[in-house]
């Protein structure tokens, strides 16, 4: 009897919090890279561009050489955002994709998350290992909402609190100044504006 209670006191507490969390939806993660600090780059640069929030981008020189993908440590930027666990988010980044050199077509970005999980709540696209997303423009210079893929860009948080997120150069001379994590709004299709407002 005591067991088949707490059972059914678990299922009230989920039940609960199921019913919680669909009358407090998660709200969109809007980061600017206006709004990071110095520290969080490495081998990036703050860029002036009057189409950004607050004229600002973050982009890296673009030399024509080649970059590897995580867990090399190539030029990146990191910082922390706050999630809800459990929630699928989209992750979408404004990049401006640069002009073509060398070996270079600036138009990639790697990413990963601290406390990402798969369905099977296994952790993945954790930063300093080889799992990652790709966020990749087009071949033209210019802004675009770039989506992280492979096949199933979904991304789920095992916990609700502070996580980290990387970015990481796939091919220099690319740019962002954006990054955002919706769970809703921007689920299936990215931004339709230039400028995300935050919430």
């Amino acid at each position: 009897m005591t067991r088949a209670l707490a059972a059914i006191g678990l299922s009230v507490l989920a039940l609960s919090a199921f019913v919680n969390r669909a009358q407090s939806p998660a709200p969109d993660v809007v980061v600017y890279a206006s709004d990071l600090p110095g520290s969080a780059l490495s081998e990036f640069d703050f860029w002036n561009d009057p189409a950004s929030p607050k004229g600002k981008l973050i982009g890296t020189y673009n030399g024509g050489g080649h970059l590897d993908p995580p867990p090399e440590d190539d030029p990146h930027v990191t910082f922390k955002v706050r999630v809800q666990g459990g929630v699928p988010y989209r992750c979408w980044i404004h990049m401006k994709v640069g002009a073509p050199k060398g070996e270079s077509q600036a138009n990639m970005l790697w990413v990963q998350f601290s406390g990402a999980v798969d369905n099977a709540n296994r952790e993945v696209l954790k930063p300093g290992t080889g799992d990652y997303l790709t966020a990749r423009g087009p071949a033209r210079p210019g802004w675009t909402w770039a989506g992280c893929e492979p096949a199933q860009p979904l991304i789920f948080f095992r916990t609700s609190g502070e996580v980290t997120v990387r970015l990481q150069a796939g091919m220099e001379g690319v740019g962002f100044d954006q990054v955002v994590l919706s769970p809703a709004r921007f689920l299936t299709q990215p931004p339709a504006e230039a400028v995300v407002r935050k919430q």
